[in-house]
Order: structure tokens, then sequence, then C-alpha cells
């Protein structure tokens, strides 16, 4: 049961942000420093990712630990109405595999970083040389075939 009525508790989720967080402006923040150039938040994609590499076809999802379902500490679940976070975070989480599935489908590779890997300068060391590792890796794969344009 929860404390809040409904309409006191959507005020409270609607304050949530989901755009700009922190471990968001490290991450952005980081590729630029390694001379990667980006955009943000394409609608056009699936699922919206919050980082995207036109260049290297990678779009980029910087998860809080909590709301996506990760299993460090900050992804814990809390101890008092239970039931209704396990199947919030469930649902997000199938979510975020849908968004995943259908990048791959179109020729797009995603990537996952987690709040939990910007807590520090040298976790955030560690995250530039994988992400730069992965993203080489995935620029070197050959591109997936494109469908001819529709013809008369």
């Amino acid at each position: 049961m929860d404390v809040f009525p409904n309409c006191k508790r959507r005020e409270i989720m609607s304050r949530v942000k989901n755009r700009n967080t922190l471990p968001e402006v490290l991450v952005r923040s980081l590729l630029h420093r390694l001379g990667y150039r980006f955009r943000l938040h394409d609608r056009r994609l699936p699922g919206t990712p919050d980082i995207v590499l036109p260049r290297h076809r990678v779009a980029i999802f910087v998860n809080g630990c909590f709301w996506h379902g990760h299993d460090c500490p900050r992804g814990k679940l809390p101890a008092t109405n239970t039931q209704f976070w396990a199947k919030k975070i469930s649902t997000n989480t199938e979510r975020d595999s849908a968004s995943y599935d259908a990048l791959l489908k179109t020729g797009w590779s995603p990537l996952v970083v987690w709040a939990c890997q910007t807590t520090s300068i040298a976790k955030l060391t560690g995250l530039g040389h994988r992400l730069s590792q992965e993203i080489t890796a995935l620029s070197a794969a050959p591109p997936p075939p494109r469908r001819p344009a529709p013809g008369p």
C-alpha cells in the first residue's frame, strides 16, 4: 500500500529525471574527450537511446541501476512494496530488451552503461577504455545489407 495518494505519487514520480542525469553527462563528457561526436536522445531509434553515434551506428543507453534492474547494490529492490517494484522493474527490463532487439534488427549496435560504472575516476577511466574498444570493434564489423529503394 502506498503512503501517498495517486495524485501526489504522480507528482513525485514526474520529478525523477530521465534525461541529462549525472551518469549520462559524465559518459557524454568522457566520449567527447575521447574524440567521439554524437547526438542525444534520438527519438527516431527504438528505445530513444541516450547517446547516438551515427557514424558508428552505435546507440548507448546510460541506465540507472535501480530502474533497470542491475545486479549491483544500487539495483536492490526496496524492502517495502516489493511486489510493485519487482513488476515495475521487470516491465522496464522487458522494454529494454525489446529496444535492443529492434536496434539490432535495423543494423544498430546497442551498448549499455550502468550508473554504478560512473561513480569514480577509476571506474570512468576503465569505462572509457571499454567503450572505445567496443565502438571500434563494432565499427569494424561490416555494415548490414541495405534494402534497395522501392522503384517504379
